[in-house]
């Protein structure tokens, strides 16, 4: 019995010793001297800058475009990167910026009675056309579910159906949302996002287009709509080239006035039941309105802000690291505050870049792959920095290893998990779990995947152009044991996004943010290192795009 007890204690012995040489291999995999040079001083300093009313929240087409470009070109020359673009840091983007007033109200009419609708409160209504006036006359109203057309999963919304001259009113999301054996279930398709549903209706022929708001279905609030499209010029690319490609209107319906409108139309919100399964055919509502808006068009450029730390031998193959600089300047006052001032949406990615920047420069062993650090402009506004930069590439797309997209990180504390947004897209997955390992971490999907993040930052352009992309974040598995001090930073933190009160606060963790980046780092430097390429996954709708760029 004695020689049996020695054999057990000298097995456990020897699997300790193994769990400690396991340890000891993931941390000697890792850059010591690399990660020690993300420091939460200079990462935070680099956020209260950049987030600071000095930088007049960042907005496109003002001084704080201006500031905040030259800060992070400054930044980027102080780091030792060398310009990313011929012998300059900036990537102009020509751009135009378009600031649309419409009517104060709206009056829908049936033939019996008639509805007013107040904007801001109950709808906000732009148009991206170039010109000054654009009116729609007695346009008739017509239901057309999701307003989407999608063969692959044997859904259409506007089958047998001419809007020519006619408003459509769609609903945000795609069935999936609703049914998890439509569509991708749970994960958001591209079909959900408020970019298609406009992109579609314009196809379509039709004159305007009217997005259904419902906070979970859109995964953000009414305050998001007032602000980003009530309040606010909207930006588009100015070489796009197609006058024709939006409706003549776009705008957003919030979930009262809807109901007001079905029951105007002699209807109840079950006419959105309905479309929720397939079959469902498109529903005129029998109600006319006349939508009018003034735009005020100014043409003009802003920069992406662009560096590059050269690879030793496969210098001409590039890892791109990007983060967007921009966020909603001066906009509607809440409290006296009228600044919107980005700290986490994306002082912190940007603030990233330098960090990971120095971690490069710290490091060992050079990388043999060229690093490039890219902060682009107007992704508030619908990616567009980004979007530029994809059509007009500084270096090759076929030489373009991989994307790296830092935006938004949580200041709610260090995580064991990592979560990844739009899991199972790429092989840049299996290098995330390998890195998380050594820091013993874990990776899993994106907690919320009908919120269509994926399709929500600048990663996505790369991605539609066939560059595997990666977008992570921390998830919600935290390391502090203290559950009570974990709920109070999460509760602190809310109703921030595209607010006011975006800003470097007390209650800020900034443990889970540099874990983060160190990951980042870590994924970036390995793929340095290598010859290989990451692929897309078999499933991947950017499977076949990849295969020929």
């Amino acid at each position: 019995m004695k020689k049996q007890f020695k054999y057990i204690a000298l097995g456990i012995a020897c699997m300790g010793m193994l769990h400690l040489v396991s340890a000891q291999t993931k941390q000697n995999t890792l850059d010591q001297k690399a990660l020690s040079s993300i420091t939460e001083k200079s990462y935070k300093s680099t956020i209260l800058k950049l987030s600071s009313d000095e930088f007049m929240g960042r907005k496109p087409f003002t001084k704080g475009d201006t500031l905040a470009t030259n800060y992070i070109a400054a930044q980027f020359k102080a780091l030792g990167l060398k310009p990313g673009n011929g012998n300059s840091y900036f990537q102009e983007v020509p751009m135009v910026e378009i600031t649309s007033t419409p009517n104060v109200s709206l009056s829908l009419k049936s033939s019996q009675d008639e509805l007013t609708l107040n904007n801001l409160t109950d709808y906000v209504v732009t148009s991206r056309r170039l010109q000054d006036h654009v009116e729609l006359k007695n346009t008739e109203l017509v239901f057309v579910g999701f307003g989407i057309v999608a063969p692959e999963y044997q859904w259409n919304d506007y089958q047998d159906l001419d809007v020519k001259g006619k408003t459509v009113v769609v609903m945000v999301n795609d069935p999936g949302h609703y049914d998890k054996s439509l569509f991708k279930g749970d994960t958001m398709t591209y079909y959900g996002r408020w970019t298609y549903k406009y992109e579609e209706a314009a196809r379509q022929g039709a004159a305007g287009v009217m997005i259904i708001h419902q906070t979970k279905a859109a995964s953000y609030g009414w305050n998001v709509i007032r602000t980003g499209w009530g309040n606010a010029p909207q930006m588009d690319l100015d070489n796009v080239g197609d006058p024709h490609k939006y409706a003549q209107v776009e705008g957003w319906l919030s979930t009262e006035s809807t109901s007001k409108l079905f029951k105007l139309a002699g209807y109840d919100d079950s006419l959105m039941e309905n479309a929720k399964k397939k079959g469902f055919k498109a529903v005129p509502l029998g109600i006319t309105s006349n939508f009018e808006v003034s735009n005020k068009i100014k043409r003009s450029k802003s920069n992406n802000v662009i560096a590059r730390l050269e690879g030793k031998s496969r210098k001409d193959e590039n890892i791109i690291y990007t983060a967007h600089w921009d966020h909603l300047g001066i906009g509607e006052a809440v409290n006296g505050d009228s600044i919107y001032n980005g700290a986490i949406d994306n002082a912190a990615g940007v603030a990233a870049l330098f960090e990971i920047a120095k971690a490069f420069k710290a490091a060992k062993k050079a990388p043999e792959r060229s690093i490039v650090f890219l902060a682009v402009t107007s992704e508030e506004d619908g990616l567009l920095g980004s979007d530029y930069y994809v059509r007009n590439p500084i270096y090759p797309l076929n030489k373009t290893v991989a994307n790296i997209n830092m935006d938004a990180f949580s200041a709610a504390g260090a995580t064991k998990d990592v979560s990844i947004v739009g899991k199972g897209q790429s092989d840049m997955d299996d290098y995330a779990e390998r890195s998380a390992l050594k820091f013993d971490r874990y990776t899993k999907s994106e907690g919320n995947p009908g919120s269509g993040g994926f399709y929500r930052s600048d990663h996505f352009n790369f991605a539609k152009v066939g560059v595997p992309a990666f977008y992570a974040g921390s998830g919600n598995d935290y390391l502090e044991k203290d559950r009570s001090i974990t709920k109070k930073r999460k509760k602190a933190l809310e109703g921030r996004y595209h607010a006011v009160n975006d800003e470097v606060i007390p209650e800020w963790n900034f443990e889970g943010m540099l874990a983060d980046i160190r990951l980042f780092f870590d994924i970036g430097y390995t793929l340095s290192q290598e010859a290989t390429f990451p692929k897309w996954k078999e499933k991947s709708e950017f499977k076949e795009i990849g295969e020929k760029r």
